[in-house]
């Protein structure tokens, strides 16, 4: 049987197309991944997705989110597409466990965050370990945080956490910063904002709550250890969009993020994208799940014509 709609991805954007092409009568099948919900699933408070005055989980939301589409028939499952052949009409779609095929293809796979690879980095993420300041600097008001990063997304986001915070620490492993003139100089006019330079994060500190209570830091040209006392960490140092599986079938900008045109199509006719998957610059969850909304009405319209 060849499907109406395939979804691969979840997330704000992907349960939004589910959901959208589930009321149209599609039937859409989503591969909501092994990890399924996105990065929303890394959070904790949600306090900026309209509709939600006191605030949600992240998980939460998430839940919530695909539930309603499985309300109206969406059939999700927790598996990772390993394959696609996009070469011709229906598109085929693979799996670990079974193959399918599909007459429309919506991709939601999303981006991941780059970390610094450190172990807790990762167990505090969610608990003062930050990926994205418009998130979560609203948290940290009154607070000492810091932000790693020297490009223009580091420094836009550190002159944005100084509405909150009392103090931002700019953490940059040079001497000098890769971002734009006029973001450098926006910062370094910014009187709540100092810089460590050649310096890099070795590890998180945690306090008696499983919080973060200051980072340890490494000067990369004398090796100096010290501890700053802090309450957040914000990580800047770039995004990568899931788009491996689908190189050299459809057209990606040269940063690796899916090019979508008129909307959210692709190169390829009949496949479409939303969500992080193919926006480098929101990235936020309401803009993600309005653009798997855009997906699943220019899906349903294009196999209605």
């Amino acid at each position: 049987m060849v499907r109406e709609v395939v979804i691969i991805g979840s997330g704000p954007a992907g349960y939004t197309a589910a959901l959208y092409t589930a009321r149209a009568n599609l039937a859409p099948k989503v591969y909501a991944g092994s990890l399924s919900g996105g990065q929303l699933m890394l959070t904790t408070d949600v306090e900026n997705y309209p509709g939600f005055p006191e605030g949600i989980m992240g998980p939460d939301l998430m839940e919530s989110f695909r539930k309603q589409a499985e309300r109206f028939g969406a059939e999700v499952v927790n598996d990772d597409v390993t394959e696609v052949d996009l070469s011709g009409e229906p598109f085929v779609v693979k799996t670990a466990r079974e193959t399918v095929e599909t007459r429309a293809l919506i991709i939601s796979t999303g981006a991941k965050a780059r970390m610094l690879g450190i172990e807790s980095e990762e167990r505090l993420l969610g608990h003062g370990v930050s990926t994205c300041a418009t998130c979560d600097g609203y948290f940290f008001r009154g607070e000492e945080i810091a932000i790693v990063g020297g490009g223009d997304s580091a420094m836009e986001e550190a002159t944005f956490l100084t509405k909150f915070a009392n103090k931002v620490t700019v953490i940059h492993r040079r001497d000098s910063l890769r971002a734009s003139k006029i973001m450098q100089q926006r910062a370094v006019d910014n009187p709540k904002i100092e810089f460590r330079w050649n310096s890099v994060v070795e590890e998180v500190l945690e306090d008696g709550d499983g919080k973060v209570r200051g980072i340890q830091v490494r000067n990369v040209e004398n090796d100096e250890k010290s501890e700053i006392a802090l309450k957040g960490l914000f990580i800047a140092v770039g995004h990568t969009p899931n788009t491996q599986i689908f190189e050299g079938q459809v057209e990606l900008h040269d940063n690796g993020y899916m090019k979508t045109f008129e909307g959210s199509r692709t190169s390829v006719e009949g496949v479409f994208a939303c969500g992080d998957v193919q926006d480098f610059t929101y990235r936020q969850a309401v803009t993600a799940a309005g653009s798997g909304c855009m997906a699943a009405l220019d899906a349903e319209r294009w196999l209605a014509h």
